[in-house]
């Protein structure tokens, strides 16, 4: 950009030029033949905005966002939209994932001042920072949807440089009014906590009722899920109910037996509703984001990495429970979407979403949603014949002229398409169709081969954000290990397969984001390590992966570098004053506020995962420094938790460890005894309880030099201890590791 000297009281001159060539994100250089004049976030495009009196316009959006897309074609690759930005203010691209941060500040302003948020998240900041006024996505010229609006995009552009040039005092005024607001709003987290090492009474266990309660009003019977459309997984909350039913007993006398099991219920129900849903990939793997329906029979089409992550290790847990085949082909779905191209990156990192929008055919020029993924019934005829097409018709709920009604396709995209979900069962098939049931079975198996076949071979494959996110594969990893270690005793092949998965991407990690000198990492990897260091969830995700990967080796390698990252977290994002972890370490140049991060969104908490670290950490190496900070990092949030349990049940697991303890069962030797004991050991999901493996197979000579505890112990003689409060005791027989984890 060029920026002329000029006399004083006039307004400089200023000529733009894209810059997003310069990112090596996808999300942001997809905007770089805008003919908009966008700027790289950072000191360089702040100091420009004070030198030149302007407004920041800041666009958040990520590559998987359908309505981004919309929003570029309708706005940002429109010449007037782009004079307007260009002469009147400093145009900003980023992409969330990588500056999470950022978006949150000015997210949490979007949602207080209109009540909803979303991406594209558009915001005007003065050139402090200070949010002015923002929204989400807003109609371009020619938009379909001006109509919903009282004001489109270009309209809002003229009206907001008029206010900024003609009543600037009074946007200043307005825009320290709502920073106060927001930096009063951001003190979750601050209200409570003593000198640091103190430690409150602890918050009670009949918060976990509370939040049982909440969840228990607003469950959706039929379809599963909670609340109406739009309906969103939202794995930390169905853990938190299905975990219920394997608390210790004193949680169950709290909430209620019928309560747990009907907590178990509700999440079983809605996670065969999603498998069955059109949320579901019928033809390929992995999940979509959300249902815009109630019945989870239309996605949004994006496909994310840390959704699929945290579905893993639920459907993995409901298999354990249940032991329903449809859970365990759930669960093989989700890992092999994770475990092969195109998320899973030759390198060995997991890449971050699959876009929604795509080509039809090679030959098209407009992108639409869902393209790749939806079916005309004549397409079935067509591919299966005329026989197995009605079959298959007949099971995933495919219509003659669609089943996707004209409400939910806003830009007339899905016209006599069909989204595929499962509406009957193979007996009913049978049945309706004179079959014997193997016979269908054939018919689904093959017709699924055939479409699948034709959907790679003719259709082109949505775009790949094709960067690695640190904290999203650590929730990859602790899904993958847990499921290897699961199946370990069922199914060796498939194990090995994942739990390697999972061992590559802590390797490319180490090796490529890593810096062993100052033992903190970056965030993102494409084509090269990112600038944005890692975030304090990125440590979080990882390190809880990291301890999943143990207890799927016993190689005390991964328990070593997770106790490094342990430290560095302490070291940048630890609140000496009120306790907890920020999200941003310290001195940060380019945040309004330091927020942090202790309700549950779309991922769970960053303090409420970390509790749960501090908390397994601290039985593993018997250090009670990390169980005091993990009592520590849940009393901050105190008040928040007593009001709104139902916000933070990532972190009601840490309150159960806080107020009953965590124990370590330390498995020693070798032998069929003792690995029978161990198989029994990882079949078990219990928040308080962690296991440990001195002998064998196992590599233990780091945990023992740092577990006092395990020194002492033989590990050539077959025995299980159960260490708890500073103190072991044998348990009389290996077959009872079960019970002396429950």
């Amino acid at each position: 950009m060029d920026v002329n000297v000029h006399a004083p009281g006039t307004k400089p001159e200023i000529k733009l030029v894209n810059r997003l060539n310069e990112s090596r994100r996808p999300y942001v250089r997809g905007h770089m033949n805008n003919p908009v004049a966008w700027q790289m976030w950072g000191p360089e495009a702040i100091a420009l905005a004070k030198k030149t009196n302007r407004l920041l316009f800041v666009s958040i959006g990520y590559a998987a966002c359908h309505w981004c897309h919309v929003m570029e074609r309708e706005s940002f690759e429109n010449e007037e939209i782009a004079q307007l930005l260009n002469d009147h203010f400093i145009p900003i691209k980023i992409d969330r994932e990588e500056r999470p941060d950022v978006d949150r500040i000015y997210m949490n302003f979007v949602q207080a001042t209109t009540g909803s948020g979303g991406w594209p998240l558009n915001v005007f900041i003065t050139p402090d920072l200070e949010p002015l006024f923002g929204g989400t996505y807003w109609p371009g010229p020619g938009s379909t949807t001006i109509g919903m609006q009282h004001m489109g995009f270009a309209g809002i552009l003229k009206k907001l440089a008029a206010v900024w040039e003609n009543q600037r005092q009074r946007c200043l005024d307005n825009a320290k009014d709502i920073t106060a607001q927001l930096k009063q709003f951001a003190q979750e987290g601050t209200l409570n906590g003593g000198e640091d090492g103190e430690a409150s009474d602890g918050l009670e266990l009949e918060l976990l009722d509370d939040a049982y309660e909440h969840y228990a009003a607003k469950y959706d019977s039929k379809y599963g899920g909670f609340g109406g459309a739009p309906k969103f997984p939202t794995p930390p909350n169905l853990s938190f109910l299905l975990h219920l039913s394997q608390c210790p007993s004193e949680v169950e006398d709290v909430v209620g037996d019928q309560e747990c099991r009907n907590a178990k219920e509700m999440v079983i129900n809605t996670l065969r509703h999603m498998t069955r849903g059109g949320i579901h990939d019928q033809i390929g793997n992995g999940f979509a984001r959300y249902s815009v329906t109630r019945d989870w029979s239309l996605p949004h089409f994006e496909k994310m990495l840390y959704d699929n992550a945290q579905l893993l290790p639920l459907y993995l847990d409901a298999y354990v429970i249940t032991k329903d085949p449809e859970m365990l082909s759930t669960v093989h779905d989700i890992a092999t979407y994770l475990t092969t191209p195109p998320l899973h990156a030759s390198s060995g990192g997991f890449f971050s979403a699959e876009d929604a929008d795509s080509l039809y055919r090679p030959t098209d020029t407009e992108k639409r949603e869902g393209a790749f993924y939806v079916w005309t019934h004549k397409e079935l005829q067509s591919i299966l014949g005329e026989r197995d097409a009605e079959v298959c018709a007949a099971y995933w709920g495919v219509e003659e002229n669609g089943n996707v009604r004209p409400q939910h396709d806003a830009h007339d995209e899905l016209i006599n398409q069909n989204v595929l979900s499962i509406k009957q069962n193979r007996e009913q098939l049978a049945k309706e169709f004179g079959l014997k049931v193997d016979e269908v079975d054939k018919i689904l198996a093959e017709g699924r081969a055939k479409l699948l076949k034709h959907r790679n071979k003719e259709r082109p494959r949505p775009a790949l954000d094709d960067k690695i996110v640190v904290g999203w594969n650590g929730l990859a990893i602790g899904g993958l290990a847990r499921t290897s270690a699961v199946l370990e005793g069922t199914d060796p092949e498939n194990a090995t397969k994942y739990r390697t998965a999972a061992e590559e991407a802590v390797r490319f990690i180490k090796a490529e984001l890593y810096d062993p000198s100052t033992k903190t990492m970056k965030r993102v990897y494409r084509e090269g390590p990112g600038d944005a260091p890692a975030f304090a969830d990125d440590y979080a995700f990882l390190i809880s992966g990291l301890l999943d990967l143990y207890a799927a080796t016993f190689d005390d390698l991964y328990l070593s570098f997770a106790d490094t990252l342990q430290q560095t977290q302490i070291a940048l994002f630890w609140d000496g004053a009120s306790h907890g972890f920020f999200a941003t370490a310290a001195n940060q140049p380019d945040l309004l506020l330091r927020l942090k991060d202790g309700m549950d969104n779309a991922e769970p908490s960053t303090n409420g995962v970390s509790a749960h670290n501090l908390h397994r950490l601290g039985a593993l190496l018997d250090d009670e420094t990390y169980t005091v900070r993990a009592k520590q990092t849940v009393d901050a949030f105190e008040a928040e938790v007593m009001q709104h349990p139902f916000l933070f049940t990532s972190m009601l697991g840490a309150v159960v460890a806080g107020r009953l303890g965590m124990r370590t069962v330390v498995i020693c030797g070798a032998g069929r005894e003792v690995e029978a004991a161990v198989a029994e050991a990882r079949t078990q999901s219990n928040t308080t309880s962690t296991v440990v493996r001195i002998g064998g197979a196992a590599k233990s000579e780091w945990l023992r030099a740092r577990n006092g505890l395990l020194q002492s112990l033989d590990p050539r003689t077959a025995r299980a201890m159960v260490c708890e409060r500073g103190a072991c005791r044998e348990v009389l027989d290996l077959a009872d590791v079960g019970s002396a984890l429950a």
